[in-house]
């Protein structure tokens, strides 16, 4: 390969890694190249792109992530997906035409700095899409909806964290907390009573000798 167009195709990897939320490592021996072609499609239609690099050039990409990944992710016949948003959904595309084919293979995935085996590429491939997650997490989380929404924004950023916590959420079913209907007032809430009865029994406390005097000037007069 001329030293130009390595140098382009580096920056060009570099580019696609840096802008990435993740990436999926598939064996694609077998594929003709019309059916890489369809497969790229839809790849990026669903968020992501699919590229054939030398593996070589993929490591100097990668920088000193190369070092987070098995061996056998950036070794052999290998092709790129570089997973810009919807990761599920583009984890799913992959992982339907591979049982399709029977021709791609998943070799495994990095997301949030961590490999992923293929088994995991598949679990994330299950999560719902995002507007089914916020409403399943709404359901059983008890919390503003303001704030809800950006923690569910900040677990879909990390697929991690949504596989091993989100779904375990869900498949535990954990019950909305309820309120009674009936609310003992708080401590600061009878005070206020409190603080008025005082004040009553001591006006009347004051006010009794007043009354004690005016009754014996009746007396004597």
């Amino acid at each position: 390969m001329p030293t130009a167009v390595k140098e382009r195709t580096i920056e060009q990897a570099k580019e696609w890694y840096s802008k990435s939320s993740g990436i999926v490592f598939t064996d694609y021996r077998g594929l003709k190249v019309k059916e890489l072609q369809e497969l790229r499609a839809n790849i990026r239609e669903k968020g992501g792109e699919l590229h054939v690099l030398k593996n070589t050039l993929f490591r100097i990409a990668a920088g000193d992530d190369t070092s987070k990944l098995p061996a056998d992710l950036h070794n052999g016949t290998t092709a790129f997906t570089f997973v810009f948003e919807n990761e599920a959904q583009v984890a799913k595309a992959l992982l339907d035409y591979a049982k399709s084919s029977k021709k791609l293979v998943i070799k495994g995935g990095f997301f949030g700095g961590k490999a992923f085996t293929s088994k995991e590429v598949e679990t994330l491939s299950e999560l719902p899409s995002k507007e089914v997650l916020i409403s399943q997490v709404i359901g059983l989380i008890a919390s503003p909806i303001s704030d809800l929404v950006g923690v569910i924004e900040a677990l879909y950023a990390d697929p991690i964290r949504v596989i091993g916590a989100v779904a375990d959420k869900v498949a535990e079913g954990d019950p909305l907390p309820t309120s009674s209907t009936e609310e003992t007032p708080s401590a600061e809430e009878s005070a206020p009573v409190a603080e008025a009865t005082a004040e009553s029994n001591s006006t009347e406390a004051e006010a009794s000798p007043e009354t004690t005097a005016s009754s014996e000037t009746t007396e004597n007069a």
